[in-house]
């Protein structure tokens, strides 16, 4: 039997897609699903049933995170791990995280109905808080596995409620045991939606994706001084506000002249005091920059340190504080030929391309080979209770991950 004959079952991904959108889904179809609730819980215990159901060993970890095997022919071997996570943000759609787990399961289920035996094992994986959404940082598990974030500190991490990690862990009943964490493998595979719009807008089914792309962040604050807004000349302003409008301004013109492929945000502005009658003293925001050339990030860093005094500040005092940086991860070139190699053969229309969005795939490349898949978002949306990927996508990306899984498991 030709390998490029074997297709995964496209109505029984969507069922599984759908039947795990019912824990915790929204009333526009999305999904809230926080890593460690309830509602996590459940998909965790449906999950761990199916891959029974499939006569896979379930394992779980210290961290929560579920690996689920099927055996091969010399178990003894590093095993092929794919996967991805099972949690949401608050409000989320439906694809995100949870359909790498489930075309994960649809491999293996497609490999049992044809009655495949890998020659090594192959693992499916759930990866717990990839999202960050309750529990701060994101890829907590994956970054304690890699060594990225120490164990003690994660555990005493705390939501909104000041419950910890630990215990909202203890508390479904997914605490293992260290030695089950994934420690080697072959190679592991993530299959992710692309959260963005560019597979959508050059009509391709398929992203191979070499990389996640570097990123630094830094706060910058503008500091005047308070006045009455009635009362004070214009003249005799020093108007925090103002000026931070100028200097965004000039970032804009500059950052737009870098590069391209280059991405930056200002997502978080706090002004002071913030009352309508009164000039503002005191603005911070935050200025985040993503490109996977560490050139080009080190050129958006000499642009923020020499804004204090590449505009006129009115009297302002402007400081800039870097608050943490990324390399680009790029992932291990032979995985990726080998996506690569099975999505030809398919027909799919592909592209190679680097991820601007983090992955627990980043964090895992660095002590296991590592590649990921992507399929298109519709309109770019993710993180939102408007996404959606297709069902033909889904079934395009599950039967290039498959592909990949014979042609690396064998």
């Amino acid at each position: 039997m030709k390998q490029q004959k074997v297709l995964i079952n496209g109505e029984r991904l969507k069922e599984q897609l759908d039947n795990f959108a019912d824990f915790g889904r929204t009333g526009n179809n999305g999904v809230t699903r926080l890593a460690l609730t309830e509602e996590d819980k459940q998909a965790r215990d449906h999950f761990q049933k199916y891959c029974e159901e499939l006569g896979m060993v379930v394992k779980i970890d210290d961290l929560g995170n579920i690996y689920a095997i099927l055996e091969g022919v010399e178990n003894e071997k590093p095993p092929v791990v794919i996967g991805s996570h099972l949690d949401s943000v608050k409000k989320g759609g439906r694809f995100d995280g949870v359909l790498g787990v489930l075309a994960g399961l649809e491999v293996v289920h497609t490999m049992v109905d044809y009655g495949i035996k890998p020659q090594i094992p192959v693992m499916v994986v759930n990866f717990t808080n990839e999202e960050g959404a309750r529990f701060e940082p994101s890829m907590m598990a994956s970054g304690i596995l890699s060594g990225k974030f120490d164990k003690s500190k994660m555990m005493n991490k705390t939501d909104s409620r000041g419950v910890t990690f630990a215990k909202a862990l203890n508390s479904i009943g997914y605490v293992g045991e260290e030695k089950n964490r994934l420690k080697e493998a072959k190679a592991f595979i993530e299959m992710h939606v692309e959260q963005g719009p560019v597979l959508e807008e050059e009509s391709l089914s398929i992203g191979v994706v070499e990389g996640v792309m570097g990123m630094v962040c830094y706060d910058i604050e503008v500091t005047g001084e308070s006045n009455h807004a009635g009362t004070t000349p214009m003249h005799s302003r020093k108007d925090a506000l103002f000026v931070t409008n100028n200097l965004i301004t000039k970032i804009r013109e500059k950052l737009n002249n870098l590069d391209s492929s280059l991405v930056y945000t200002i997502g978080r502005m706090n002004v002071q005091p913030n009352i309508h009658t009164v000039i503002p003293n005191n603005v911070s925001f935050t200025l985040e920059a993503r490109h996977q050339d560490t050139r080009i990030i080190q050129q958006v860093e000499g642009i923020i340190k020499e804004l204090p005094g590449s505009i006129n500040n009115e009297g302002c005092k402007v400081e800039t504080t870097k608050l943490w940086d990324r390399n680009t991860v790029w992932f291990d070139e032979k995985v990726v030929e080998s996506l690569e190699k099975s999505t030809a053969p398919l027909n799919y229309p592909y592209k190679r391309m680097v991820s601007g969005a983090g992955h627990d795939a980043q964090f895992v490349a660095s002590y296991i080979p590592t590649g990921m898949i992507f399929v298109p978002s519709v309109n770019g949306k993710s993180h939102s209770e408007d996404e959606l990927t297709t069902w033909e996508d889904c079934e395009k990306g599950a039967n290039v991950m498959l592909e990949t899984v014979l042609l690396l498991s064998h």
